[in-house]
């Protein structure tokens, strides 16, 4: 039995936490070893009753699973005993004891990797300034993590890929699930150009909960983080903290002052974050440090991505739904006569008052993405819910319970 098998049975188990794991292959010198460990061992660490009682199990029903998941989906496992598994990330603190790898992963001890974060949902001032930073910086030789998501995230990895960089996405579920699933050709293009990470097996739904678990690992394996455009309430804000936690430079760029997606931006540069107002503000700290790998020299911009064009449909879209919410709105009684499905009603309940993406839904509700993305397309042709700009949902109906 490969020593492989014995980490993907460890980090399966839902007990003990992470850190805890970690600290018992330190302590009894790894995977296998943990495994034939008595319980009486196991008792002496120190570890609660609760998780000596999950190490008790040694299936490896779950190992096998995952394994053959890996295989027919061309995934390799890098687990932090592997000499690729990089140094920058394992010194970190609660590092992933494994990571799944689709693509070609780069030496990411030897790049400098800049993570470029922001909100899903931006203007396109940010779309535009992520995508434009992300295209000079890979020009001139940095790498480009972010984390695969729509809004910053996707405007960051489609500016490294214009600029032919590499880019890298970490993502909050397994390789199987495209999420959101309207990113799917865009997680075929960074595979090719670069990597696509996961802490999460295949199968693992793209959580609420997991998103800022995943920050841990942008900002680990990168020198600098970048937040493009963020409210204050963010998990790209809760990415730059976790990158200053962990010794990271951080950069903002600034926006306008009253502008809600520039506030957290704002507040950043407050606290003492560099200013991102072109690639140098942040590529000529590091010049020194990667010689061999930055090349700081004038950069034309991408070609025109059309802001005004976005900008424009923006703003018919938002005279549109002003239009709509004037008219009146039918009422629509939920009770059991009603034919909704539970996910429905709780995803109609969450859109009370509120105007949300489909990623809000998801952590707010806590139901899997499949469903919630299933659900909501069913609302729009029941007419229950309608779609705003930015691929925003709000309710078309007035409920009542």
């Amino acid at each position: 039995m490969s020593n492989l098998k014995y980490w993907l049975w460890l980090t399966s188990l839902r007990e003990p936490r992470n850190t805890e794991k970690r600290e018992l292959l330190r302590r009894l010198g790894g995977p296998e070893r943990l495994y034939y460990a008595e319980e009486e061992e196991l008792a002496l660490t120190g570890l609660s009753r609760r998780g000596v009682e999950a190490l008790a199990d040694k299936s490896m029903d779950a190992a096998e699973r995952i394994l053959e998941r890996c295989d027919s989906l061309g995934l390799r496992i890098l687990t932090m005993e592997d000499t690729e598994y990089p140094q920058r990330l394992k010194s970190v603190y609660d590092p992933p004891l494994l990571l799944y790898v689709r693509g070609r992963l780069p030496r990411f001890d030897d790049e400098c990797a800049v993570a470029v974060v922001g909100t899903r949902t931006c203007t396109p001032y940010g779309e535009l300034s992520a995508e434009k930073l992300s295209f000079a910086m890979a020009k001139q030789g940095a790498l480009i993590l972010s984390g695969l998501a729509k809004g910053i995230d996707a405007a960051a990895h489609r500016g490294a890929l214009r600029a032919g960089g590499c880019t890298v996405g970490v993502i909050a579920g397994g390789h199987d699930i495209v999420y959101p699933p309207s990113s799917r050709y865009l997680y075929e293009d960074v595979a090719a150009a670069g990597a696509i990470l996961s802490e999460y097996p295949p199968g693992t739904e793209h959580r609420g909960s997991h998103f800022p678990v995943r920050n841990r690992i942008i900002s680990g394996l990168s020198v600098a983080a970048l937040v493009v455009e963020a409210p204050v309430r963010s998990g790209a804000l809760i990415t730059a903290h976790t990158a200053l936690e962990q010794g990271r430079d951080v950069f903002a760029v600034p926006g306008p002052i009253d502008a809600p997606m520039s506030a957290g931006c704002i507040q950043l540069l407050r606290e003492g974050a560099g200013i991102a107002a072109e690639s140098g503000d942040i590529l000529l700290h590091f010049e020194s440090q990667f010689p061999g790998k930055l090349r700081l020299r004038p950069v034309e911009p991408p070609e025109h991505t059309g802001y005004q064009a976005r900008a424009e449909e923006a703003q018919n879209r938002e005279e549109a739904r002003t239009e709509a919410a004037a008219e009146p709105k039918r009422t629509l009684w939920l009770s059991e006569e009603s034919g909704l499905t539970d996910d429905q009603i709780h995803i109609l309940q969450a859109l009370q008052g509120r105007t949300m993406q489909a990623d809000e839904l998801i952590e707010m509700t806590q139901i899997p993405a499949r469903r919630v993305l299933s659900a909501l397309t069913l609302l729009q042709l029941e007419g229950h819910v309608q779609e705003e700009s930015g691929k925003r949902f709000t309710l078309a109906v007035r409920i009542i319970p």
